[in-house]
């Protein structure tokens, strides 16, 4: 990778903007794409670097957005279709090289999503158990806590002493927990409905956090955003110490993040695009640059040679 692509790779990734580093691992000729060839994708679909031409690009911008989604790498093999089952292995995805080309390539494909965020609201020691496990797991974590002296915190230097959350980069992976006790639970609901932030939780009783979901929907609060607050935060682990409750809060996070729930919200789906039907590849883009219609519907082709294919024997390639 040159200078200017791990620059630009290091700059996403300090803006805690989620992207896949592609990587060609091994690649037979004719190929443009070469061995140690890179490329940074963003979420958005947008490419920087090089990896190959037209037949692979689509592809592996699919593939790089898909490991975005789910979090894993995984190993991308292109090339002629008889050559796909022998390849295929665990954790190998094959696809068709597209056309007349001999070539193929295997790309890496790594991404690179930012470090869970949890912001804290309060002083309590359930507020520093949780913090100090968070810190442990390689979270980012900020506590709010607008009347207490930093050095009574495990991290002072990561309290913040305003309810103002705008400038600590909340997204859909990031949790917000209130843990206020009592003190200015609303204000900090409040606060933290105005964020797009993946989970919004109270620390409370049953009894206490009901009262305050009331008072927020007398207030005027929508029904829509009443919804995002969990109360009371963290797992039932039945009668426990306060900062036990720390532990309950950390593992119902946890748990959110394995099954999906708290995941940035600058990934994007993955592009859709439609199949060429001739060699399998993805055509994406909202004006396919070779398209024709087949018994009323819309067929795209990414390339001229699959098109004159195509239009020579529909029906071979119609069931596809």
């Amino acid at each position: 990778m040159d200078v200017g692509h791990l620059a630009y790779a290091a700059a996403l990734a300090a803006e805690g903007q989620p992207f896949t580093l592609a990587t060609v691992v091994w690649r037979r000729g004719p190929s443009s794409g070469q061995v140690g060839s890179k490329a940074v994708i963003r979420a958005d679909g947008s490419v920087h670097g090089w990896l190959g031409g037209a037949c692979a690009e689509p592809t592996v911008v699919r593939e790089a957005q898909e490991a975005m989604a789910d979090g894993c790498p995984r190993l991308l093999f292109l090339g002629r279709p008889d050559e796909l089952d022998r390849r295929s292995q665990h954790g190998m995805v094959t696809v068709p090289m597209a056309c007349e080309s001999e070539g193929a390539m295997e790309v890496y494909l790594e991404p690179v999503l930012p470090r869970p965020q949890v912001v804290v609201i309060g002083r309590s020691p359930a507020v520093f158990t949780l913090t100090s496990l968070a810190v442990t797991l390689g979270w980012d974590v900020v506590v709010v806590d607008d009347g207490g002296v930093p050095g009574n915190h495990p991290h002072p230097e990561r309290v913040r002493t305003t309810l103002e959350l705008s400038a600590l980069g909340i997204g859909g992976s990031t949790a917000v927990v209130v843990a206020t006790q009592g003190h200015y639970d609303d204000l900090a609901l409040e606060a933290a409905l105005e964020t797009d932030a993946g989970y919004i939780g109270l620390v409370a009783s049953t009894k206490r956090a009901a009262a305050t979901v009331e008072l927020l929907r007398a207030r005027g609060t929508a029904e829509d955003q009443l919804y995002r607050i969990v109360a009371p935060a963290g797992l039932d682990l039945g009668r426990v110490e306060n900062a036990e409750i720390g532990v309950a809060v950390l593992a119902d996070l946890v748990a959110r993040r394995a099954a999906g729930r708290l995941v940035s919200s600058a990934v994007a789906p993955p592009l859709q695009g439609a199949t060429d039907p001739v060699c399998g590849m993805t055509v994406v883009g909202d004006r396919p640059r070779y398209s024709g219609r087949y018994d009323g519907n819309d067929v795209h082709f990414c390339s001229p040679q699959c098109k004159a294919a195509f239009e020579a024997d529909p029906g071979a390639y119609a069931h596809t």
